[in-house]
C-alpha cells in the first residue's frame, strides 16, 4: 500500500512549492482503502479565497466538499494546495465552485461527489453555489454541509 499512495501522491512527504494558479496545481490521488464500501468524506475549507475577474478584490467562500469515493481518494496536502492556488486567480464564484467540483469528478472518478460555495457578499449581494454528480447512493449517510444561509455569516 506505501508504495502505491508515493506512486500516486508525488506532494506528499516533501516540501512543495505554492502552485501560483490553478491550471499549475497538481491535484493527487491515493488508492481508497475500502473501495467495497460506500462512505461519505467531507472536506471544508473555511478560508477559500480567490479574486474578482472584473475588479480584482478578493472574494471569500466556504467551500464544502462530499464525495463518495471509488477505487480513488483525493490527497489532502494536493487538495489544499490547489485550493489556495485561487488566491491570485480571478474568476467569477460560479467557475470556481464549479469548476472544482469537475476537476475533483474527473480525478477520482467517484460514485458521488457534490460541491456548497457559500460566498460572502460581494456588492451586497451574498452568491451560493451548489453542484453535484447525480444521486448519492441509498445506503450513505450524507450530513447537512452546515452552513447556514446568509445572516451576516460569522
Amino acid at each position: 500500500m506505501t508504495q502505491d499512495i508515493t506512486e500516486h501522491a508525488r506532494q506528499l512527504g516533501q516540501p512543495t512549492a505554492q502552485p501560483r494558479s490553478p491550471d499549475e496545481a497538481q491535484l493527487d490521488r491515493v488508492p481508497n482503502p475500502h473501495p467495497d464500501t460506500d462512505y461519505c468524506a467531507r472536506f471544508t475549507a473555511p478560508e477559500f479565497t480567490s479574486l474578482c475577474p472584473v475588479t480584482g478584490q478578493p472574494d471569500f467562500a466556504i467551500l464544502v466538499i462530499d464525495y463518495v469515493p471509488d477505487r480513488w481518494l483525493v490527497e489532502s496536502k494536493s487538495l489544499k494546495l490547489y485550493l489556495h492556488s485561487f488566491r491570485d486567480h480571478g474568476a467569477f464564484h460560479e467557475d470556481c465552485t464549479v469548476g472544482i467540483g469537475r476537476r475533483l469528478t474527473t480525478l477520482l472518478e467517484p460514485r458521488y461527489l457534490r460541491i456548497g460555495g457559500y460566498w460572502y457578499p460581494r456588492g451586497g449581494i451574498p452568491i451560493d453555489v451548489f453542484w453535484q454528480t447525480g444521486t448519492p447512493p441509498a445506503s450513505v449517510w450524507l450530513p447537512d454541509q452546515g452552513v447556514p444561509p446568509y445572516r451576516a455569516r460569522g
